[in-house]
């Protein structure tokens, strides 16, 4: 079922988030955060993935990026799938107090459509929004810094280690990311 929401342009810019199935809090362990950054990492490193701005908050993350081989899709598709298995193989092997909830969660999700086996991590979704013009892409950049503050996580967006933040304020990061210069826009 289609949402509206579709990667259209392969190059495109876009505004991207990613759900865990149920909003189940998984990431509020360092341990599956560093799936998804290392993930990312490899993505930029050797799928011509570009990262402008993210933020992984407990349930879900978002991210702005493109790619520069026009294989937006197919990247995300690949990180997701590689993410899941990881994070999986994670509560498996790790010590982890809530492993049989979380793995009920996610066998649960998996039951509900036909492509998944047996566990399921993120949603089918993605919600793309194509990033057409610079006051749009810094109203999401914005957004994306302020999400762990709106969630009382954090005073300060850059006090939060997992977010790009950290980059545009030239602080040391998990991510290493070129922030978006943007041109200003004089409002007379």
């Amino acid at each position: 079922m289609s949402t509206g929401y579709q990667i259209k342009d392969q190059e495109g810019l876009y505004f991207l988030t990613f759900q865990v199935v149920e909003w189940v809090d998984i990431f509020t362990r360092p341990v599956y955060r560093d799936i998804v950054i290392d993930s990312l990492k490899y993505a930029i490193e050797n799928k011509g993935l570009q990262v402008f701005a993210y933020v992984i908050m407990s349930n879900h993350v978002h991210l702005i990026m493109q790619s520069s081989t026009g294989q937006l899709s197919n990247t995300i598709r690949d990180i997701k799938k590689y993410t899941s298995k990881q994070i999986i193989d994670a509560i498996l092997s790790n010590a982890e107090s809530r492993r049989e909830w979380l793995l009920n969660c996610f066998q649960y999700a998996a039951q509900k459509h036909k492509r998944n086996s047996q566990y399921q991590v993120w949603t089918h979704e993605n919600h793309a929004v194509y990033l057409y013009s610079p006051d749009f892409i810094a109203e999401k950049i914005q957004y994306i810094h302020n999400n762990p503050v709106r969630a009382m996580v954090v005073q300060d967006p850059e006090d939060y280690l997992y977010s790009s933040s950290r980059n545009y304020a030239s602080l040391s990061a998990v991510l290493d990311i070129e922030p978006l210069v943007l041109p200003v826009i004089v409002v007379r």
